[in-house]
């Protein structure tokens, strides 16, 4: 099943008369919590959460993750056995701060003040309150009264892609720039003792991150237009991947098929969202590729035949802060941004991958 492909005109652009507007990334903030490192967690935690289990450990070890972040270290507060609704309580004590910080910090990035915020698209799949994550980030940013809200919940890891699609939309639609914000806070959700290996896996790779962008209409030298993005959901392969709540919290499945099944369709559906625009993955200068775990980056890297470096921040990411679920691939852009050497022109694919399973892609072009 596709969905989301774009035509003219595409995602985030606007046709008025002979002139085309469209959706500027301008600017970017992220905000993490304390980091612990990955064999300090194993030995002084998980060693004795998993029963000492030697295939454990070989996971820990083999998922490229030197350091996390989390908001609860199970170094300091075991969360196992704690109900669903003590840790939404902790998701509502944690999520607001983090996510105001990363706001505050992509809307000082683009040179704005909070009363040019025409709306703010707030991503979680980690908790639930109401009011909402968007209403109080909207209080505590000082938003004006009259500014759009837009919650998108529980998509998992590609959700930053779908909501920078419908964020574009409203900024090109009403002239007016908008903060797309993702906070996620998977500590939360350690579960209680098991050996199944999907579970390890999930303890192994998952961290805590905010992240958000500011889009705005209109040229922004040093930002990113975007040109359209693209979505695929192999609907055959829904049980791969799944994120469940609980009584314990939200519990991650993970198939170990899931590689192989984005290896079917990544190849496709990049080459035809590049085709739309004359290009070819060989023209692409920076590729965003949301590190779901070094399994993930290699498939990406064989179907797409890239030069070994083209995932480079990605597998910074992957190692220095861990998988931070829809976080994750704009923790990669803004490195990119960052360090990429990028120059005015440059095409730049932004991709990530979620239950469904879902491929999500954006094509961008620094400007």
């Amino acid at each position: 099943m596709r969905v989301d492909r774009t035509s003219a005109p595409a995602d985030g652009e606007h046709h008025t008369g002979a002139q085309v507007v469209s959706a500027h990334v301008t600017g970017v903030g992220t905000a993490l919590p304390r980091a612990f490192d990955q064999q300090a967690v194993w030995d002084g935690y998980f060693r004795e959460h998993f029963g000492g289990s030697r295939v454990a450990e070989r996971i820990f070890r083999s998922v490229a993750v030197s350091r996390r972040h989390a908001v609860v270290s199970p170094l300091d507060e075991d969360l196992s056995g704690t109900s669903t609704d003590a840790r939404m309580r902790r998701y509502e004590e944690f999520a607001p701060g983090l996510g105001h910080a990363a706001a505050t910090a992509a809307i000082e990035s683009a040179g704005l003040t909070p009363a040019d915020v025409g709306q703010l698209t707030v991503v979680s799949c980690t908790g639930y309150t109401a009011p909402g994550l968007d209403t109080l980030l909207a209080a505590s940013l000082d938003l004006p009264d009259r500014a759009r809200r837009l919650l998108v919940g529980h998509m998992g890891c590609y959700a930053a892609l779908p909501a920078l699609a419908a964020t574009a939309d409203f900024v090109v639609a009403h002239q007016r720039p908008a903060v797309l914000l993702c906070v996620e806070l998977t500590s939360l959700h350690l579960q209680p003792p098991t050996r199944e290996v999907q579970q390890v896996v999930s303890h192994a790779l998952f961290s805590d991150a905010a992240a958000a962008i500011v889009l705005r209409p209109g040229d922004a030298p040093g930002g990113l237009e975007l040109l359209g993005t693209a979505s695929h959901t192999d609907v055959t392969t829904r049980d791969h991947m799944t994120w469940r709540i609980t009584d314990h919290g939200f519990r991650m499945d993970l198939s170990p098929h899931v590689p192989e099944v984005l290896g079917k369709h990544v190849g496709t559906e990049v080459e035809d969202l590049l085709a739309e625009h004359g290009l070819v993955p060989s023209d692409v200068r920076g590729w965003a590729v949301h590190p779901g775990g070094p399994r993930i980056l290699a498939t990406v890297e064989r179907e797409l035949d890239l030069p070994a470096a083209a995932l480079e921040h990605s597998r910074h990411v992957l190692r220095e802060h861990g998988n931070c679920s829809s976080a994750t691939v704009l923790l990669v852009l803004d490195r990119l941004l960052s360090r990429g050497g990028l120059r005015p022109g440059d095409p730049v694919v932004a991709m990530a991958f979620g239950p469904g399973l879902t491929l999500c892609a954006a094509l961008l072009r620094v400007t």
